[in-house]
């Protein structure tokens, strides 16, 4: 289901196409307004302008698992994979297509469960977090982690989600 966040909202310029391949998620629409909100909050704490477009797929952890097996070497289940679709560098224009956020449901749940969070914070987290990997952010070393985490904390604030590394 394409989401255009081009409105006047003062949404950021990214078409978001969301699709529901399987596991147990909450209703499409609600998940496109989850999307919609996270993505906005993203773009407005990176300051990141330009235009372009942005696939978020709700799975289970079985294609997950599959996934990080195949592009991570891990073989087994995660919460969120996210895949560039064009190398993008801090700073520099958007391309065309940011590329692909992956959640497994079963994962989200339960990460959701043990820490006593409601499951549309954790998704909304989650898909701040993706998109931050295909803003050019990582958490590979203790500065690169401080700071993704400084801008997902930012950006779950603008929405009054609590911060999720507290």
């Amino acid at each position: 289901m394409p989401e255009d966040n081009l409105s006047g909202d003062g949404g950021p310029p990214v078409d978001i196409d969301i699709s529901v391949e399987a596991g147990d998620w909450p209703d499409e629409a609600g998940l496109a307004r989850l999307v919609d909100r996270a993505v906005d909050a993203a773009f407005a704490e990176t300051g990141v302008t330009g235009r372009s477009e942005l696939s978020v797929v709700f799975s289970d952890d079985a294609h997950i698992r599959t996934l990080n097996a195949e592009w991570r070497g891990k073989d087994k289940p995660t919460n969120v994979l996210s895949f560039p679709a064009f190398p993008f560098a801090q700073g520099g224009p958007l391309p065309p297509m940011l590329g692909d956020i992956v959640l497994a449901a079963e994962t989200v749940s339960r990460e959701a469960a043990l820490e006593d969070k409601p499951v549309q914070n954790h998704i909304t987290h989650l898909v701040i977090h993706g998109l931050l990997h295909l803003l050019g952010h990582d958490h590979e070393t203790d500065a690169e982690a401080e700071a993704m985490e400084a801008i997902e904390r930012a950006a779950l604030a603008r929405l009054a989600i609590p911060d999720p590394y507290a």
